[in-house]
């Protein structure tokens, strides 16, 4: 299909609700075609006692607020379930429990009011909440085709997106994620979890005064896996000689594994423009909140002459109203899911179904 098929201004002013459960949030999202009229989530503050997301803990949690979270989502936009004309939710990949509670609930309400049934993938989501219409989103609504550098927890990608409906991953990580490594690095340093905004809190204070080693690998793949035990082993040396070497740097420490990982991003994000001559990028996941990432990519994009996209804060971190845009797309294309589709914690990216 063409891209002018999946324009956004050209989809359908349909009222979707749609739910997202795949890891720690729970949310639920009304969308009227690209507007996003309610968008709630409700976090999981048990985690922070165990330094990390529980599975078991978390698809509890999901059951006791998934009916309250979707209530005031309906209360917030003026809009009853008879309304809607369909009902989406994160397919994968994520936690198994807690795509499960999300899943379940999502079908029920299809099952019960006669509606379509729309699975999303996770990370197709987080790329396409750059098609909400929203101006908190820098750079308004993409032009396509677009190059998104995607970043989280879980997944470190650069994306080509042809339409959207069609992506290419042009570069993975071989290793850990970039957030992954930002929340351990976090933790070596002692903040607590989730350590990731904590430690860019206090790079923000602080000055790149320390070098660590860039990976080397093959083509637009990524790796931070060396760096972090690069961070590991000189925190050690440094410790040994005073005990107070990290509570006395902190905030130097940070800024400058903040620095080590940002550059390694773009560095393989200019590296993709070049090679693919694509001029409209972007940001896209929970790491796209960092304030050093955002700043740096919008410097690239002036430096290049390309057209930079960056998602509202509230559109960052695993969110409904992105599972909700996903959906208008695959409503207006009428692919629809089956109620006996089980959710994947390992769902392939080229899912589009």
């Amino acid at each position: 299909m063409s891209n002018e098929q999946y324009n956004p201004l050209s989809v359908e002013n349909s009222l979707i609700l749609a739910i997202e459960s795949s890891c720690d949030d729970t949310s639920a999202a009304i969308l009227q075609g690209n507007r996003v009229l309610s968008n709630i989530a409700a976090s999981q503050a048990v985690h922070e006692l165990y330094g990390g997301v529980v599975p078991e803990l978390a698809s509890r949690e999901h059951q006791r607020q998934i009916v309250p979270v979707v209530r005031a989502a309906l209360a917030q936009s003026n809009i009853e379930l008879s309304q809607l004309q369909a009902i989406a939710y994160t397919r994968g990949p994520g936690l198994l429990g807690s795509l499960h509670v999300g899943a379940a609930f999502a079908k029920s309400i299809a099952l019960v009011h006669q509606l379509p049934i729309i699975e999303v993938h996770h990370m197709h989501a987080h790329i396409l909440a750059h098609f909400i219409d929203d101006p908190a989103n820098i750079g308004g609504i993409p032009t396509l085709p677009l190059l998104c550098l995607t970043v989280s927890g879980g997944h470190t990608q650069l994306v080509l997106v042809h339409n959207p409906l069609n992506m290419e991953v042009i570069g993975t990580t071989r290793d850990d994620a970039a957030g992954e490594a930002f929340d351990k690095v976090a933790k070596l340093l002692g903040f607590a979890y989730p350590g990731g905004p904590l430690l860019d809190r206090a790079a923000q204070q602080g000055e790149a005064r320390y070098t660590f080693p860039k990976p080397k690998v093959e083509g637009l793949d990524f790796s931070f896996s060396g760096l972090k035990t690069s961070v590991l082993y000189f925190l050690r040396r440094e410790v040994e000689t005073n005990p107070n070497f990290i509570h006395q740097n902190i905030n130097d420490i940070s800024a400058s594994v903040q620095k080590a990982i940002v550059d390694i991003l773009l560095h393989r994000l200019e590296e993709a423009i070049s090679q693919t001559g694509v001029k409209s990028i972007a940001l896209a996941g929970g790491v796209s909140a960092n304030s050093a990432l955002r700043t740096g990519i919008q410097a690239l994009g002036e430096r290049l002459n390309c057209r930079v996209h960056v998602p509202a804060f509230g559109y960052c971190t695993d969110n409904a109203a992105m599972i909700g845009m996903a959906a208008q797309f695959k409503l207006a294309a009428k692919r629809f899911g089956d109620l006996a589709s089980p959710p994947q914690a390992r769902l392939p990216f080229e899912h589009f179904e």
